[in-house]
């Protein structure tokens, strides 16, 4: 019996949490299937040549090359290609709202499995409104476990529409590099303290942030700091304070090389989470408030249980005492000793049978058509609703009429005009992360082909982009 291809999407997320999940799933699913990864995240290039994966970039509607309404389309008309192409049985999506193209395939391919990988604690924010009208177009929602599960009060706790798994890591401990193989792979000294700090850089309070976390490890004697992005704002200015030995280096993923440190100065993303502290890293956790995940709930967790530190994300001299915490050996003993009673992270595999079983089922859920039409309308609903609750949830009484008006005007929708750039996109289908980078990050429209394309699919593919990007483009292969 040939192997079953399953695709997995995901979003482009403010971390890097969808693409590293998705990646311990397609890990486990190699051995009994093919899987193929699709997502709108850049992080993307770094897959095809570590897990020898066939991968797709899409690029998301943030890059502003389509108007929504043709966005949507167009990653419906892409996905649809793909399953045709491979002939996939089941299409996951991990994310926090699955786009209307998503399920817009789901609805053109009634033979197609839809799946939905949901990450638990979600802040109460307005995607929480169309949950119940999402999952009735899934074939089945899956919830990867998260250690800080019983701190969860968001709107997906009480939900009984999924199936729960262990939580899901690219950290194995049987793939791990030890600290020395770990230390020569990252080009840092095999006998010197090192701290990695993964805070990210940005807007301002990010950037304050990164400053403050950096002038707590000052005064450690010896430290080598490694960031994997250089620590400078956007005008090109340094958020480290002098004397400290700053090292920037990219690794991936970085799960297996994390031996090599000896302690983390982290947001509270899920991927850094059960990736760090289950390789027993001695921790402070600096939340992230962006975004739908409840990172303050989960910092919570960790440090009530004494897994890892929590510094107050919104008290930077708070966030620069917890740091030096870290510098006594005896604070880092005792946090990667409790680290080491944490169960194993096997979600990966968990996720992986769910979805080979429904992959050799024959028979998928009917995809109804009249729902799909609501929760197209929702999708409107729902963007009107996040504006509204961007300026305080004012007018919730009013919330019932701005529904009706949205629902008419999704029916009779405004005519946009939408400029894009007139350059010809450029085709190609590198696996090489550093090139794969390049296109991806280039002002220049790109579609990425998986590996071993056929020219039939090709051609569907040119014809989608001539779609999306007007009838008069040129194709240019790469």
């Amino acid at each position: 019996m040939s192997k079953p291809t399953i695709i997995l999407a995901t979003s482009n997320g403010v971390g890097m949490g969808h693409l590293a999940r998705a990646s311990a799933v397609a890990y486990a699913l190699k051995p009994v299937a093919n899987p193929i990864i699709v997502s709108m995240a850049g992080g993307i290039a770094e897959i095809p040549s570590f897990m020898g994966i066939r991968c797709e970039y899409i690029p998301g509607r943030d890059r502003l090359w389509m108007s929504r309404e043709k966005w949507d389309a167009y990653l419906r008309d892409r996905l649809l290609a793909l399953v045709e192409e491979t002939d996939a049985k089941v299409l996951s999506f991990d994310g926090v709202v699955p786009y209307p193209g998503v399920i817009a395939a789901r609805n053109a391919n009634p033979q197609l499995k839809l799946v939905w990988v949901r990450r638990g604690l979600w802040q109460k924010k307005p995607q929480r409104f169309i949950l119940g009208l999402q999952a009735k177009m899934m074939d089945a929602i899956v919830e990867p476990g998260d250690i800080a599960r019983a701190y969860d009060f968001g709107p997906t706790s009480k939900r009984k529409d999924s199936v729960l798994t262990s939580p899901v890591s690219l950290f194995r401990k049987e793939d791990a590099l030890s600290r020395e193989e770990a230390r020569k792979a990252l080009g840092l000294d095999l006998n010197r303290p090192v701290a990695l700090v993964q805070l990210g850089t940005g807007d301002s309070d990010v950037n304050h942030k990164m400053t403050a976390a950096l002038e707590g490890l000052l005064g450690w004697k010896d430290l080598q700091v490694m960031l994997t992005k250089a620590p400078i704002d956007k005008d090109g200015n340094s958020l480290a304070p002098e004397g400290l030995d700053i090292k920037v280096a990219r690794y991936f993923p970085l799960a297996n090389v994390l031996r090599a440190f000896d302690v983390g100065i982290c947001a509270t993303g899920y991927n850094g989470v059960h990736e760090l502290l289950p390789a027993q890293i001695p921790t402070v956790f600096v939340s992230n408030i962006r975004g739908t995940d409840d990172q303050e709930a989960r910092a919570r967790w960790c440090h009530d249980f004494g897994y890892a530190l929590r510094a107050d994300q919104a008290d930077l001299a708070d966030i620069t005492k917890t740091v030096k915490q870290l510098q006594d050996p005896q604070v880092r003993a005792a946090l990667s000793a409790k680290c080491a009673q944490l169960p194993n992270t096997t979600g990966g595999q968990e996720i992986a049978d769910i979805l080979c079983e429904l992959a050799i089922e024959q028979a998928p859920a009917h995809a109804k058509t009249f729902t799909f039409m609501r929760l197209m309308a929702q999708d409107h609903f729902n963007r009107g609703l996040r504006h509204v609750a961007n300026r305080g949830l004012r007018h919730v009484a009013n919330l019932g009429l701005r529904r009706v008006a949205l629902v008419y005007r999704f029916i009779n929708p405004h005519i946009v005009t939408q400029v894009t750039r007139q350059e010809p996109p450029i085709f190609g289908d590198s696996t090489d992360s550093a090139e794969l980078q390049k296109l991806i990050k280039s002002a220049s429209r790109f579609e990425h082909l998986i590996t071993g394309a056929s020219a039939a699919y090709l051609a569907k593919r040119e014809t989608i982009a001539k779609t999306a990007y007007g009838d008069s483009i040129k194709i240019i292969k790469k």
